[in-house]
């Protein structure tokens, strides 16, 4: 008896420690997972440790695609068989199973998925496409993209549809998009938010080059948001290509916010604000952002700044004080102490003064062959203060205002590469001579265009408007004539100052989109407009002539 109740508390005990073990298995906290890059085994693990089910994790599936048009049938065959078969009876054919779509069972099709495009299939790595249509994604789901997404290296599109996102969602997103380093592309399609808050996805740090905000419900408060992050007096979005802000509910006001951000932007290059409400109000602030403008006084002010920071090159090369007194930082750059060049200068003037006091008559003979040499040894020495950061003469002066910052000089200067990946030319050639100035290319990247040529008209600084937009669509709102007259006279503008100040990085609008306004189709300001852009359209082809050079109506006389 003493035994069975030995062996009795030992299996207790022993089942005991057994269930302690397992509890505190279950409450320790598990490793964390570090990201492979492989988006489908890290999206599944991840969302597996956040405690869905098997059934509740989307799948990754492969993005279906239009299956190619079969050839046509080969008719040498179609002969060959008919001749054999003579005889015989034709069977009528069977029909081939449909190729242009595949079917599912059931709601198979509604069921929640996430459909990936990859370079090569039969490598897991090579995701460059991700595309997530009809379902929520919360706060959990989130989550987990911000843990996968950064890892894939190729990844360069991504596409919301109809995802439920909200204000907190959206700032998540909007947090860890800046690092996935090769994203260029996304698009937030049918996601309403009361907030607003899609202008934190555009943000000064933000790498997207095209951005979609479709059917969103975008009012005014949220196009004030996206144009203070197109760009102010102090800032600018230097990514973004492509903005979609069409089927919104954006008015004059919010068309006036957008038109303020395109004013010291001028990386945009499309930007399409069809099927909105906006009237002749907003189309005339646009096409006064078209022409030209004048600045505000926080502009001008911080063009004060830029011109200061600037400064003249004398200014910009540090030299210490002169022996007399300390140099004045209000006096300017052209009496000032001097920079190293001059103070070399004098000192070479000095050493030359003594040694032609004592000179005989026969050093005097030969003094124009030694100033030769010493013409040729001065610009030497000149030519390496310029490289020690001195500037040589006033063309770079010339340079800085073209380019309107001090960082285009530089880049030019040490041969930098620019956002484009296109790798300037340096200001000198291998033998230390400065190049000609056609032959440095521009910087557009550092144009500011606060630092551009200014006019003064009754005591505003006025400036030319952006001609980097080329593309701008404008269809189904309600504009009427007022707003055409205000595109057409920035257009007009545009091409004059494209006469007479050529520039191939900024050519202007070459097509705009009008359609569906409240105004007849045969206006005198519609027909003036649609036929002055007609030509600039990058797609256009001018009528076919006869061979003679003339018209075939005129052939025919």
């Amino acid at each position: 008896m003493g035994k069975r109740m030995e062996k009795a508390l030992k299996e207790k005990a022993a089942a005991s420690s057994t269930s302690q073990d397992a509890a505190d298995d279950e409450s320790k906290t598990p490793e964390p997972y570090s990201c492979t890059g492989m988006f489908e085994q890290d999206f599944t693990e991840l969302c597996r440790r956040s405690g869905l089910q098997q059934g509740e994790i989307p799948p990754v599936v492969i993005r279906p695609k239009r299956p190619p048009t079969p050839p046509p049938p080969d008719p040498k065959a179609q002969t060959q068989v008919s001749a054999e078969d003579g005889e015989e009876e034709q069977k009528e054919p069977e029909e081939p199973k449909p190729t242009t779509y595949t079917t599912k069972d059931k709601f198979q099709y509604f069921k929640p998925t996430v459909q990936v495009e990859m370079e090569n299939e039969d490598k897991p790595a090579t995701v460059t496409e991700i595309y997530i249509r009809g379902w929520k994604v919360d706060d959990t789901m989130m989550g987990v993209l911000k843990q996968c997404l950064p890892t894939i290296e190729k990844l360069h599109t991504l596409y919301f549809w109809n995802t439920g996102l909200t204000e907190k969602t959206i700032a998540e997103l909007a947090s860890f998009l800046p690092q996935c380093s090769n994203l260029k592309n996304l698009t937030l399609d049918g996601n309403p938010v009361l907030e607003e808050n899609f202008a934190l996805l555009i943000g000064d740090d933000s790498l997207l080059a095209n951005v979609s905000f479709r059917n969103n419900h975008i009012t005014d408060k949220g196009a004030e948001m996206i144009g203070k992050a197109l760009s102010t007096a102090k800032s600018c979005n230097k990514n973004l290509i492509s903005l979609n802000l069409s089927y919104n509910k954006i008015t004059d006001i919010g068309a006036t916010h957008i038109a303020n951000g395109l004013r010291m932007n001028r990386v945009v290059l499309s930007l399409s604000l069809a099927s909105n409400q906006i009237s002749d109000t907003g189309a005339k602030k646009l096409g006064e952002v078209l022409s030209r403008f004048p600045l505000t006084h926080e502009e001008t002010v911080e063009r004060r700044k830029l011109i200061r920071e600037k400064g003249s090159p004398d200014r910009k090369s540090p030299s210490p004080p002169s022996r007399g007194r300390a140099e004045s930082k209000d006096r300017p750059g052209s009496k000032g102490s001097g920079t190293v060049l001059d103070k070399t200068d004098k000192k070479r003037d000095k050493s030359s003064k003594k040694k032609d006091g004592k000179k005989s008559d026969k050093d005097k003979d030969d003094s124009p062959t030694k100033s030769k040499a010493m013409d040729a040894k001065k610009e030497k020495e000149e030519d390496k203060t310029v490289k020690g950061g001195a500037k040589k003469d006033d063309k770079w002066k010339k340079d800085t205002t073209r380019h309107g910052s001090k960082v285009s000089v530089v880049a030019e200067m040490q041969g930098t590469k620019t956002a484009k990946g296109k790798k300037t030319v340096g200001g000198k050639d291998k033998k230390g001579a400065l190049l000609p100035e056609s032959e440095t290319p521009d910087v557009v990247e550092a144009i500011n265009p606060l630092m551009d040529s200014v006019e003064n008209i009754d005591g505003q600084l006025w400036i030319p408007g952006n001609r980097a937009l080329i593309n701008l669509n404008l269809s189904r709102n309600q504009i009427s004539e007022g707003g055409f007259k205000a595109l057409l006279l920035g257009v007009q503008y545009q091409m004059t100052l494209n006469s007479l100040q050529p520039n191939p990085a900024l050519k202007g609008l070459m097509r705009i989109s009008l359609n569906k306004n409240a105004i007849s189709p045969s206006n005198d300001a519609v027909s003036k407009l649609q036929e002055l852009m007609t030509t600039r359209d990058p797609f256009y082809k001018p009528p076919s002539q006869s061979p003679d050079g003339d018209s075939q109506s005129h052939g025919g006389q």
